[in-house]
């Protein structure tokens, strides 16, 4: 997949005021400062795109951006949605902030009918995080499609970063059946932008049929 357009659109603060549901769309969340919009601005191979914090829990609405592609071999374009999501965890909010976001999330992951599928963000360098386990778990019970992304794979050694890999998706397993589909990405490196895009595209394809 080549990305040939990719313009931020709104942002929105409730699932009513998003963009028509018109087509496809994919949704990046994680814990705050997870990386989420760095990855964000790799994928669309524009590094200002998705705003960047040092701060975490700068992204506080449902952000929109419009995305154009196109297949190799294929003249025919795609239109999709990105949405940037806000992080879930521990940003320095208010109490009725962040119930306010949490309903805000929860309304638009189930309730969103185009949304096709849910990238969740995880810190390569950490063990599992409870926080992460019970939010993937929340998705399976409201019935939404996913996909792990774990970032920030530069940050270690690629046998520590394995290993919490594989760690994580042991914990997962004691409550999942199967894995789900999983990518590693840096974006230092470049890396993992590849896989998510041909994913993407194989969705929108199986969308199609």
């Amino acid at each position: 997949m080549q990305i040939k357009k990719a313009e931020y659109l709104i942002s929105s603060p409730s699932l009513g005021q998003c963009p028509t549901a018109d087509r496809p769309e994919f949704a990046f969340i994680g814990r705050s400062n997870v990386g989420k919009s760095s990855l964000i601005n790799l994928l669309c191979n524009r590094e200002k795109l998705a705003k960047t914090s040092a701060t975490p829990g700068k992204t506080q609405l449902i952000n929109h951006f419009e995305i154009v592609s196109a297949s190799a071999g294929n003249a025919k374009e795609k239109k999709w949605y990105l949405v940037d999501l806000p992080g879930y965890g521990f940003a320095k909010v208010s109490q009725n902030q962040r119930k306010s976001w949490t309903k805000m999330i929860e309304e638009y992951l189930r309730k969103r009918e185009n949304l096709v599928n849910v990238f969740v963000l995880i810190d390569s360098r950490l063990p599992p995080q409870k926080i992460d386990i019970q939010f993937i778990n929340q998705l399976g019970e409201w019935e939404v499609p996913f996909s792990l992304v774990f970032t920030k794979s530069d940050k270690n050694t690629q046998k520590d970063t394995a290993k919490n890999i594989k760690y994580f998706m042991f914990e997962l397993l004691k409550t999942w059946e199967s894995a789900p589909p999983y990518f590693v990405t840096s974006t230092v490196k470049k890396t993992g932008r590849k896989e998510i895009l041909a994913h993407i595209e194989e969705l929108i394809e199986t969308m199609g049929k």
